[in-house]
């Protein structure tokens, strides 16, 4: 963005949409270039309670109405089988959709996109709300998927527009406790509303929920990419963007780190309820305080995420919430296989694998955008289709010993958190030395 010379007057006032956002540092000559360094301005608290909300949609239409499979298929005399492949297509949907949609807001621009995914969301949630049979479900759960991939893949990128350094990895850690309480908090929030509408009002209740997100953006998210910034060209142009953005070392680094350790969170969500009932022996009730406290667990990983980088840089906050993640991990896989005890300890070590996501996700989603703000919009496309790709691979792996073993879930964990760690100090390693040489830098000056 072009400076202000010296002793000129002051340019008339922007557009109204863009007026009470802080604009992207860039380096002269390069628009799309971000200057180094941990400065920058917080993204407005309106924005961002908004741009949160968007990208829950994905995780609460993926759980929400978990606890209605068997009622589903009664009600449209369908398998087992096939009810689950209306959760399959979302899930291909919501891939899909953010590799599409995210180069294509590169292009034309976030604010056009966000609306009218939100809006395709509602239309398609009212369908499934009205199926008269599984096939029109799962075809409308599969256009669900990909409209609202729309609200998580554009939300990222719209904070990549505004924000960098320490103000980013604030905001992205806002974002990442939402998506990683979502999936925690669904199936509850589902429970309450399948005793009252069955999964027809749940369904009916997330296409509400995609109306009401749809007049929120409206208002309170603006154009945050300006022309001069966007990209052209046509699908081969598409390509080599995200060719350019997976040859960023960082960048595969930082995304690789962040997809493993949400894939912990899958297979925990997964696996909870046949674990934490059969084995450990939890009533329902319990259960659900349990899987409650839990979402409390991510949530207050964020706060101290964003309390912690005042004084501590981005990459600093990740790596102490990998290797406390690790720690936890091998605890638990410790106690359950070696010792095969489910004590009090065992659900504390839990809590904490769980609070470590609250570190991890915000700070890998920063730092990975930050690599790649060349190309806001493709990087968080390829980073929310692997999140959900994988996370997709990795729920039925956790109940291949049926539902009496808790073997599964923790070997699942541990081995993708020390997958996770591997990445981030292997691949990631020469952009993490980087930034804590800058880091360090004006101390020893």
């Amino acid at each position: 963005m072009p400076t202000r010379p010296a002793g000129r007057s002051r340019p008339a006032r922007p557009a109204r949409s863009r007026r009470f956002l802080p604009q992207p540092r860039t380096v002269p000559g390069s628009p799309a270039g971000p200057l180094p360094g941990p400065a920058g301005q917080d993204v407005p608290v309106r924005l961002l309670v908004t741009l949160a909300l968007l990208v829950a949609i994905g995780p609460f239409a993926v759980d929400m109405y978990l606890p209605t499979f068997p009622g589903l298929a009664s009600d449209l005399s369908t398998s087992a089988a096939h009810v689950q492949l209306t959760l399959t297509t979302f899930m291909l949907g919501m891939a899909t959709g953010q590799l599409v949609l995210g180069p294509l807001s590169d292009r034309l621009g976030r604010r056009r996109l966000l609306l009218a995914g939100t809006l395709v969301t509602f239309a398609a949630g009212v369908v499934c709300a009205l199926s008269p049979s599984i096939a029109v479900l799962v075809v409308a759960r599969l256009v669900q998927g990909f409209a609202g991939a729309a609200g998580v893949v554009i939300g990222r990128a719209v904070v990549a527009d505004l924000a960098t350094g320490r103000a980013a990895a604030r905001a992205f850690s806002t974002l990442g406790v939402i998506g990683g309480v979502a999936p925690v908090v669904a199936p509850l929030l589902g429970g309450l509303v399948a005793g009252h509408g069955g999964w027809r009002g749940i369904f009916g209740v997330t296409a509400l929920a995609a109306l009401v997100m749809a007049v929120a953006a409206w208002f309170a998210v603006p154009e945050t990419l300006p022309r001069e910034r966007r990209h052209s060209g046509g699908v081969r142009d598409v390509l080599v963007t995200c060719r350019a953005v997976l040859s960023r070392r960082g960048y595969v680094g930082y995304v690789g780190t962040l997809v493993l350790v949400f894939a912990t969170v899958f297979s925990y969500v997964s696996a909870s309820p046949f674990v934490l009932q059969n084995v450990v022996g939890l009533s329902q009730g319990t259960f659900s305080l349990v899987f409650a406290a839990n979402a409390v667990g991510i949530a207050a990983g964020g706060a101290v995420s964003t309390r912690a980088l005042r004084r501590r840089s981005p990459v600093q906050v990740l790596t102490a919430g990998v290797l406390l993640q690790l720690v936890c991990a091998a605890g638990l896989f410790t106690a359950v296989v070696a010792l095969d005890a489910w004590t009090p300890a065992v659900l504390v070590l839990l809590w904490f694998n769980v609070f470590s996501c609250g570190l991890i996700f915000g700070n890998a989603t920063a730092l990975a955008a930050d690599e790649v703000r060349f190309a806001s919009g493709t990087g968080s496309a390829l980073q929310g289709a692997l999140q959900f790709t994988v996370g997709a691979l990795v729920s039925p792996l956790v109940g291949l010993a049926g539902e009496h073993s808790a073997v599964p879930m923790v070997t699942v964990m541990l081995g993708c958190t020390a997958a996770a760690a591997l990445v981030l100090f292997t691949v990631a390693r020469p952009a993490t030395a980087a930034r804590l040489a800058a880091v360090e830098a004006p101390a020893k000056g």
